[in-house]
């Protein structure tokens, strides 16, 4: 059987794939890939299918052994990518060949980079995914040193190209613009349009449940203050690309492994491209919320 063995994993790699949907009635999230269009994009690189799981690599330093010949693409974050010492592209289809080592490094734009590998990660389904659920455990383990992914055999045709140019995760603006529509407690606002003015600064407490932001001190940007009473509800079910605001005032962006029901409003909800944008941003990087 074919297998990448990890040697380095990295501050954060998990297998991930569409996630596990039909189970929210359960509590159970759907989790899956942060960035859902980096990922799409590795995947057809190799020919996989659109759910086949691949790596998510937050930050980068991932490292592995190719166990057999395999074909990869890295997408996502902008991270030097080296197969046995040699650089190779981003968004580009690679053989690597048998007994060599492929390596993700510290991304240099961007948080999430994405290695699909033709034939998939094939390790066991949980609840009809692969994904590891970091918020409620479900799933496979976050990866280690030491870990064997064995790869699958189910594959699409070949795609028409071996580069994706305009790889949807790699861009590295100063400032971030995230589109939303408005959301179900938008009328929980004291004024709907102080979310909506001026930068935010994402908070380094971020991770795959959301982006957690801030107001940047050294501006006059005004808060985002909610109308007395309306800080809390009855616990109610929330999307992924939810933006909910507790007390505090500062706006959550819940991401892939979010939590099925919150009791706090949600004011507004990213659109799907910005939702994967989301899951690109970095701790201290600027963003403006628009309608």
């Amino acid at each position: 059987m074919t297998t990448l063995v990890v040697t380095r994993a990295g501050p954060l790699t998990t297998v991930q794939d569409l996630g596990r949907r039909g189970f929210a009635h359960l509590g159970v999230p759907q989790s899956g890939v942060a960035d859902r269009a980096s990922a799409a994009t590795a995947n057809r690189l190799v020919g996989n299918h659109a759910r086949a799981a691949v790596l998510e690599v937050t930050m980068g330093g991932l490292a592995a052994v190719a166990e057999g010949t395999v074909t990869v693409a890295v997408t996502g974050a902008r991270c030097p990518v080296t197969v046995a010492g040699t650089p190779v592209g981003h968004a580009s289809t690679v053989v690597v060949p048998d007994g060599a080592l492929i390596e993700v490094g510290t991304a240099v734009s961007g948080l999430r980079a994405y290695l699909a590998v033709r034939g998939g990660i094939d390790v066991p389904p949980v609840l009809a995914s692969r994904s590891t659920d970091t918020l409620s455990g479900i799933g496979p383990d976050v990866l280690a040193a030491g870990a064997r992914l064995p790869i699958g055999t189910d594959t699409v045709g070949w795609p028409s190209e071996t580069i994706a140019f305009g790889d949807v995760g790699s861009g590295g603006a100063d400032v971030v613009v995230l589109h939303a529509v408005a959301g179900p407690r938008d009328d929980a606002l004291r004024d709907r349009g102080s979310l909506v003015t001026g930068d935010w600064l994402v908070d380094p407490h971020s991770d795959r449940v959301g982006v957690r932001l801030n107001r940047d001190p050294d501006r006059q940007d005004p808060p985002v203050e909610l109308l007395p009473g309306r800080d809390e509800l009855q616990s109610e079910g929330v999307a992924l690309g939810s933006v909910q605001i507790p007390p505090s005032g500062q706006p959550v962006l819940f991401l892939a492994d979010h939590p099925v029901t919150g009791g706090y409003p949600v004011v507004a909800v990213l659109t799907a491209d910005s939702t994967d944008r989301a899951a690109q941003l970095v701790p201290g990087q600027r963003v403006r919320l628009r309608s």
